[in-house]
């Protein structure tokens, strides 16, 4: 790919997507896959005001490692230095430039019981400061392209043209255009006016109805609203966290859903694929999910925590967004999740509250929001897919026909 479209891009994820602040710290996390993209996004991130970057690498093959070797009280301790390092984010709020490239089925064969367990015993020590960060602060997923990943999009071509193909499909479906800027001020502001004329229509209740046996009633928190596109930290930033994104999103009303819902693509969950799965809700509970490939790590995904099973998000996305014209299956959620509508199981957004900033996030999830260490987006948009919204002044309204926009 050329240097001077990467740049671009790397351009587009420190500007737009973080939208870094003269003088603030930049921490970006990735895989090992494109070390040369890392190094012009840490140009870009410095030419755009920060003053300190950071890079933290990531390596599948290792976690495999040290989750085969350590006992589970090893994996769980959380050090002093790690405390400390907590503190230092919450106190200094750096922006988070999250690259993704790692390989969908990358820790097939881990113990993932093994690695749940140290998980659940981590995190308690680290939400707090998890929580004391929570809106603060800038951050933005992006992707590019890795060798393991590109040959599951593509494993007919060669490795390099794999990758080639891969870059492209990203830079398209990222608006990496010869102004990636401007195309991304007019997608926000598309997203905006949608979101706008959601919330105009006081929603009750989502309906869900599909040919493939989707049946589903969710309930909305009455202080919500649908956000999308770009965001405001606490802090007065405004930020764009996902590049790609075409979803207008709410979280519901913890406990209110009923009914049974079924997947239309694979879910990617700690390295491994789920596959053709449902879901069936009782009291907005999952009691009862099926799955070809993968039950007992959909089974473990829920029962992580208490809100694990609850669902933190409805989105809406459309078929004809542009990542559903690519035609690809990317077997990762940032453009999975964008090619059509999805639910997520898990944490919801304090943020989706009206007046969150003038609320405490405890407040927040009192009014509703689900709490959870998981945060897990499925997709279950297709075009036999129809939505309708149910008014608190009794009307329905439709939302989505056959896949797409009713409006």
């Amino acid at each position: 790919m050329k240097q001077t479209i990467l740049r671009k891009y790397a351009r587009l994820i420190a500007r737009v997507g973080v939208n870094i602040q003269k003088g603030q710290e930049v921490i970006i996390g990735c895989d090992l896959d494109q070390p040369k993209f890392v190094e012009l996004l840490v140009d870009e991130c410095y030419k755009a005001g920060a003053a300190k970057v950071k890079v933290e690498f990531s390596y599948q093959p290792l976690e495999k490692l040290h989750v085969r070797h350590q006992t589970v009280t090893a994996m769980s301790k959380v050090e002093a230095w790690e405390k400390a390092r907590y503190q230092y984010y919450v106190d200094t709020l750096p922006c988070r430039i999250y690259l993704t490239s790692e390989d969908p089925d990358g820790l097939k064969g881990i113990n993932q019981k093994k690695m749940a367990k140290a998980d659940q015993k981590r995190y308690p020590i680290v939400k707090p400061y998890l929580d004391q960060m929570e809106n603060r602060y800038q951050w933005c997923i992006a992707a590019v392209p890795g060798v393991a990943w590109a040959k599951k999009l593509f494993p007919g071509l060669p490795r390099g043209q794999a990758v080639e193909k891969l870059w492209e499909a990203i830079l398209f479906t990222s608006r990496v255009t010869e102004d990636p800027e401007a195309a991304w001020q007019a997608h926000d502001r598309d997203l905006a006016d949608r979101c706008a004329y959601l919330n105009s229509l006081g929603i009750a209740e989502l309906r869900y109805r599909g040919d493939n046996g989707t049946d589903l009633t969710v309930g909305m928190i009455p202080e919500a609203e649908f956000k999308g596109g770009g965001d405001t930290s606490l802090q007065g930033v405004f930020f764009n966290p996902n590049i790609p994104t075409e979803e207008c999103f709410i979280s519901p009303m913890r406990g209110k859903a009923e009914g049974v819902v079924y997947a239309t693509k694979p879910l990617s969950y700690q390295g491994e694929l789920i596959e053709n799965f449902s879901i069936r809700f009782e009291n907005g509970r999952a009691v009862e999910v099926r799955a070809e490939k993968n039950q007992t790590l959909l089974e473990q995904m829920i029962s992580m925590d208490e809100g694990a099973a609850y669902l933190g998000e409805c989105a809406l996305v459309p078929v004809d967004s542009p990542i559903s014209q690519s035609g690809l299956l990317f077997y990762e959620t940032l453009f999975d999740e964008n090619a059509a509508c999805h639910l997520a199981l898990g944490m919801g957004f304090a943020d989706t509250i009206r007046g969150f900033e003038n609320r405490t996030l405890e407040e927040c999830r009192a009014l509703g929001v689900n709490d959870s260490m998981e945060h897990n987006d499925f997709m279950i948009g297709y075009e036999g897919l129809d939505i309708d919204a149910v008014t608190r002044d009794g009307r329905t309204v439709p939302i989505f026909r056959r896949g797409r926009w009713a409006f």
